[in-house]
């Protein structure tokens, strides 16, 4: 944890900010039965408003690891690779511990009703990962960051968009002779994963081991992040906010026209991060940040920004620490009219669902989960905290 005066990029706090509130927006809602359309996923090909979420935070990190590493010059040092790989580690550690927890809690709250004392239940839910997943959210974004700062380092700039492309290229013929627009468990991804991971380690789509975060489709988020690699020194390479934008526009124009043009031969999916959903994403990213530098930072209106700031000096571990009180609210239990209830269903179930209906109230619960951590980030942003993962 660090305390130090802020020299940020409004515009990118701000857009970082907006894609954590986001998340943990659409992670919690009060039932999962209950989600307005535009907080869903799509169920496979196509592309909703919640599935911009996670990619324009991997197209920011790419910016941030850009503006990061460039104080160093991009040069090679021993303490350069080990503070990368010991983040990269890190980083990864802390999403399968949130895993590891979040079934241990699950594992404990299943032995409840079992014959085993306190103690027994909880050695047996802390040390039963038989069905632990590997991979997630953390995980992804700490193989992209430390694949793709390695690549920054080691790799002319000039070569970097002809790797993006090769790589991107080979992925779509992977896709295409592997079955890999198809949702099935003979989905390329599918079967790399359980070779890999093992079919008990690897996330369930409606019952089938399709992970969205898993090892083969890592590869097109590592290029993600490259792509907000290449963002950054566009954003870098020039003061004048009216040249950033220009420039933010037209590669974002042209990403954007491109995925969804090419979207006909290699459909748009977030699950297999298909070349396309790359290019779609990427481009809407970079136009919307050109935006956001146009209305704060040229035009200076900031108020309305101040909330997700908050979000934005602290972005990874607002995330974790969401994670943390979701499994949390999720599974500490109580006796209410003699019925054992959790306190996310309490307060769904027996506050707003009786005021509210089902899709407002599960709506207003993810509001308030919102606001929770939001409360918790202000206090660190009001003091200048920034706790670095």
């Amino acid at each position: 944890m660090t305390q130090q005066a802020s020299n940020r990029l409004l515009s990118l706090d701000i857009l970082r900010g907006i894609t954590i509130a986001g998340m943990i927006l659409v992670n919690n809602p009060g039932s999962w039965g209950s989600i307005y359309a535009p907080l869903q996923h799509a169920a496979w090909n196509g592309l909703t408003p919640t599935d911009l979420i996670f990619p324009f935070f991997m197209f920011i990190m790419g910016i941030s690891t850009y503006i990061s590493l460039r104080k160093f010059n991009f040069e090679y040092s021993k303490a350069t690779v080990q503070k990368i790989i010991k983040r990269t580690i890190v980083i990864f550690l802390i999403g399968l511990g949130l895993a590891w927890f979040g079934l241990s809690c699950s594992n404990f709250r299943s032995l409840s009703d079992s014959d085993l004392g306190f103690f027994e239940r909880f050695f047996q839910s802390i040390t039963n990962m038989e069905h632990i997943r590997i991979l997630g959210v953390m995980q992804r974004l700490a193989l992209a960051y430390g694949i793709t700062s390695l690549v920054a380092i080691f790799v002319k700039h000039k070569y970097i968009p002809y790797i993006i492309s090769v790589t991107l290229f080979a992925y779509f013929l992977l896709l295409l002779f592997g079955n890999g627009f198809e949702f099935s468990e003979n989905n390329i991804i599918s079967v790399v994963d359980r070779a890999i991971l093992g079919v008990n380690h690897v996330y369930k789509d409606a019952g089938i081991a399709i992970d969205p975060e898993g090892f083969l489709s890592t590869i097109p988020a590592v290029c993600h992040v490259l792509v907000g690699f290449c963002c950054g020194k566009i954003l870098m390479e020039v003061k004048d906010n009216q040249v950033r934008i220009t420039r933010l526009f037209i590669l974002g124009t042209i990403l954007t026209f491109a995925g969804f043009l090419l979207d006909y031969g290699c459909p748009i999916n977030k699950k297999i991060w298909s070349p396309t959903f790359l290019l779609a994403t990427c481009g809407l990213a970079s136009s919307f940040l050109a935006l956001l530098i146009w209305i704060i930072d040229i035009k200076g209106y900031k108020r309305w920004s101040v909330f997700f700031e908050s979000f934005g000096v602290n972005p990874l571990f607002i995330y974790v620490l969401a994670g943390v009180l979701s499994i949390l609210v999720g599974n500490i239990t109580f006796t209410y009219n003699s019925e054992t209830i959790s306190l996310h269903g309490f307060i769904y179930n027996e506050v707003l669902l009786p005021c509210l209906g089902d899709y407002l109230s599960s709506f207003v619960f993810a509001l308030l989960f919102v606001a929770v951590n939001w409360f918790i980030g202000n206090i660190l942003y009001k003091r200048k905290i920034y706790i670095k993962i």
